[in-house]
Formats: structure tokens, C-alpha cells, sequence
């Protein structure tokens, strides 16, 4: 299983959606379940991006199919990248 940390930034519609159904961000989270992809920690951000989050998938094609499903609604703009734990960096050095 990979990581990948993924920011979103609301569009004008998702805001719209957000504040007239604010459990809608739930049901996102279940649907990125239902996609293959498990959503380890979800933060609300202040600034240039909306949330943090830190997705586990098993593969990329996995969080691509994600990302591009989320992004085709037009409520939501991502940027995402792959994570890898300190230690499992570490040991990759010595290989």
C-alpha cells in the first residue's frame, strides 16, 4: 500500500455544496472507500488549500481513479503526492 498526501481546494460550486449539505464531505470520504482508497486523516485548512489529506491506496492507478472522479465534478481542484514513512526512506539510502 502506497501514500499519497492529497490538497484540495474548493471551487466556487463545492463551497455552494459544502455550505448547503455540510455532511456532504462525508459521503466524499466513503465514496474515495468504495474507489479502493482508504482516508487515514482529513484536516480543514486555512490559506490556499482547504484540506489535507492523507490517503492510503495500493497502487497509483488506484488514487488516479480517485482523483480524476473527484476533480470530473467541478467542485474540487487536488494536488497530490506520494508519501513514504522516514524509516522506510532511511533504509532505502542503504540500499
Amino acid at each position: 500500500m502506497s501514500l499519497y498526501v492529497v490538497m484540495s481546494r474548493l471551487t466556487d460550486e463545492g463551497r455552494k455544496s459544502l455550505k448547503n449539505k455540510p455532511e456532504r464531505l462525508k459521503e466524499v470520504n466513503e465514496e474515495v472507500s468504495r474507489m479502493g482508497a482508504k482516508l487515514l486523516h482529513q484536516y480543514a485548512l486555512l490559506g490556499e488549500w482547504d484540506f489535507l489529506n492523507i490517503i492510503e491506496a495500493p497502487d497509483h492507478g488506484t488514487i488516479a481513479k480517485v482523483l480524476v472522479e473527484l476533480g470530473s465534478r467541478g467542485t474540487v481542484l487536488t494536488s497530490s503526492t506520494v508519501a513514504m514513512p522516514v524509516d522506510e526512506f532511511l533504509n532505502r539510502l542503504k540500499d
